[in-house]
């Protein structure tokens, strides 16, 4: 399989390694002083492209590779209020588009137990939720899109009206803290004044991210249409 990387910085190089190990090659890296490339023919040429780079350029980026008729796996965050765009898009341009908050494969075994914890949790509502993710000092968005993957799903089984960075009566309180060069930590807390319950996932290194994001892209081949990592593992 030909790969484009869009962005190579710790994510994209962690990403050539695991592809190249896994028989691939790659066709061309994208990062910000070569943005132009985007439009030549050994990233026309590729059968899928791997973004992970900044808010501020994902859109252009995956709507681009698109329009190439290049299909998509994205792991760049805080962007979303453009997702419904980029899936009309890869609806007419009959192309596989696989995003995901988060490609560890522990992380999304530990989406889905969350969303099992929230289902048996609507019923005891005298427990507060609450989550906590610490990140390193590098990280543009908070809170990340894997504590915001994790509200919303809460936010699907518990009477509360939305997430939000301060504490409120009717809001789930996220923390985001940003230290040293943390790969990412995610906790989920339901707590009153007798107990509490917590469920966490630490990742060690971007190992994680970087493999799940080329099983995603090895998912998408023949492929068309939106598609999470719930669907690429099967959960």
């Amino acid at each position: 399989m030909k790969i484009a990387l869009i962005g190579y910085g710790k994510m994209g190089r962690t990403i050539e390694r695991f592809a190249l190990q896994r028989g691939h090659s790659i066709t061309v890296r994208i990062d910000k002083d070569n943005t132009e490339d985007i439009y030549s023919d050994a990233f026309k040429s590729s059968d899928i492209a791997i973004e992970f780079s900044v808010p501020e350029t994902a859109f252009h980026n995956v709507s681009t590779a698109l329009n190439l008729g290049v299909p998509v796996v994205c792991g760049t965050t805080g962007w979303l209020d453009k997702l419904d765009e980029i899936k009309q898009l890869c609806d007419k341009q009959k192309l596989a588009f696989i995003y995901s908050s988060n490609f560890s494969l522990g992380v999304n075994i530990f989406f889905h137990i969350n969303r099992k914890l929230a289902e048996v949790m609507k019923n005891y509502p005298e427990y507060r939720v609450s989550i906590e993710e610490i990140h390193h000092i590098h990280k543009k968005d908070a809170p990340s899109g894997t504590a915001v993957s994790l509200a919303e799903d809460i936010l699907n089984q518990i009477d509360l009206k939305k997430w939000s960075l301060e504490n409120g009566e009717d809001s789930l309180h996220i923390s985001a803290v940003r230290q040293g060069e943390v790969p990412g930590t995610h906790s989920v807390m339901y707590e009153n004044d007798i107990d509490s319950i917590t469920i966490r996932h630490e990742a060690k290194s971007r190992d994680g991210f970087a493999l799940g994001a080329v099983i995603a892209a090895e998912f998408a081949q023949g492929r068309q249409g939106f598609f999470t990592m719930k669907e690429v593992l099967g959960l």
